[in-house]
């Protein structure tokens, strides 16, 4: 056997949640689902909304290129510095309260980013909004744990999929005001707001859990070996989030460059693969209920690979936006599913054990753009677009390897 664990069979979580949410109504149980939701999507609206933003903050701080990216850089330092925190954060303060006060701060960021005046005070902005989109993010996780638990059922990557829906519409939105000639400072302000408005309506909706660490006297040390079931699903996490990475950074240079998309097409694969990305996501529960965890992740990392070396030997608009389609489908369970296992981990917190996990998958998003760059760089395009598809095959096989392994 490759790995001598079996993760995916861990389906309890041993936080003690509450027992008024325990025994509550399934109409309670849907409105808590929904207020969780929101969270989810209220997350997902700030940070698409200053993504719509970037090329006017941008202009108007006349900024180079370069400077941007440097800039841009500050915010995962911010989310890598919280990391090692977050996770007992929310095991030692309860996941409902740091995610209420954490989606505050990082709508107050938001704000604070409309404002900045010049290239450091961007940068500090950015460092904030990271350190407390970090916080949320792994807030919201747990709850999203502790609630798929009521349910008795895979629900995570409907979760997610309130995510992705709320990036098409924080850039939907972010088109209104630009059509409206709004500044990002006024356009941010009425996006804080209809996001505190959704935590003033739903945090009384939060599950309320109390995590027991069990921790064995002989074992407290100061440097703890991380538990080796989640660094795996981390490893899997990695490579799906390596390969989303790319598609955000890539696949219109991609359709530039290597297909020759003509004009407005060029945006016709990231197009897709969001789509089918939002799309997979909430379809994915139900695929999961009916079929497995363990059959739909060996599935998707065959739709990633299969969609990514599509795309390198049949560089055409259509074959190639049938192909960003399967990377889509191909990314949409996998982080959520890797997330809603580590969560009831039976040794670990739910709040520690989602730090461990996105902690490692999230380097695969900061690390995949530039190493295809490189590569791209000394070998071109269409070979790191094949070398990333190789990340889809290991997604398949190191799920095998777990699934067998006990």
């Amino acid at each position: 056997m490759l790995i001598n664990i079996n993760p995916l069979s861990l389906f309890q979580t041993k936080a003690k949640i509450k027992k008024v949410f325990r025994e509550a109504k399934a109409s309670y149980l849907n409105r808590i689902r929904f207020a969780v939701g929101m969270f989810y999507f209220g997350m997902g609206l700030s940070f698409a909304t200053w993504a719509s933003r970037i090329p006017d903050i941008k202009s108007a701080l006349h900024l180079t290129e370069g400077d941007l990216g440097s800039i841009l850089f500050a915010l995962p330092v911010g989310q890598l510095i919280v990391m090692p925190f977050s996770g007992k954060m929310v095991t030692k303060f309860g996941s409902h309260r740091v995610l209420i006060f954490s989606l505050i701060m990082y709508v107050l960021c938001l704000i604070n980013l409309g404002l900045a005046t010049t290239s450091l005070q961007l940068s500090l902005g950015l460092f904030l909004f990271g350190v407390f989109g970090n916080l949320a993010n792994i807030a919201v996780n747990t709850q999203g744990v502790y609630t798929e638990v009521l349910f008795k059922k895979t629900i995570m990557s409907s979760f997610h999929g309130m995510w992705s829906f709320a990036g098409f519409t924080g850039a939907l939105v972010g088109l209104g005001m630009l059509a409206l000639k709004l500044s990002p400072l006024h356009h941010f302000i009425i996006v804080a707001g209809i996001v505190l408005l959704m935590v003033a309506f739903n945090f009384k909706f939060l599950v309320r859990a109390k995590e027991k660490k069990k921790v064995k006297e002989e074992g407290k040390k100061l440097f703890v070996k991380p538990n080796t079931a989640l660094l795996w699903l981390g490893v899997i996490g990695f490579c799906s989030m390596a390969s989303e990475g790319v598609m955000f950074d890539w696949s219109g240079v991609y359709f530039k460059e290597i297909v020759k998309a003509p004009g407005p097409l060029v945006v016709l694969g990231y197009t897709s693969f969001m789509i089918m990305m939002a799309g997979g996501r909430f379809l994915g529960d139900g695929l999961i209920n009916k079929f497995g965890r363990e059959r739909v992740m060996q599935i998707s990392g065959v739709m990633i690979s299969a969609g990514l070396f599509t795309a390198v030997f049949l560089p055409y608009i259509i074959p190639c936006t049938i192909a960003f389609m399967f990377v889509g489908l191909g990314v949409a369970t996998i982080v959520p599913t890797v997330y809603s296992i580590a969560g009831k981990n039976p040794t670990v917190p739910a709040g520690e054990a989602l730090t461990i996990v996105s902690s490692v998958s999230f380097l695969g998003f900061l690390m995949g753009p530039p190493v295809i760059g490189h590569i791209a760089q000394s070998f071109g395009l269409q070979f790191s677009f094949a070398f990333i598809g190789i990340f889809g095959v290991l997604i398949a096989f190191m799920v095998s390897k777990i699934r067998t392994s006990a």
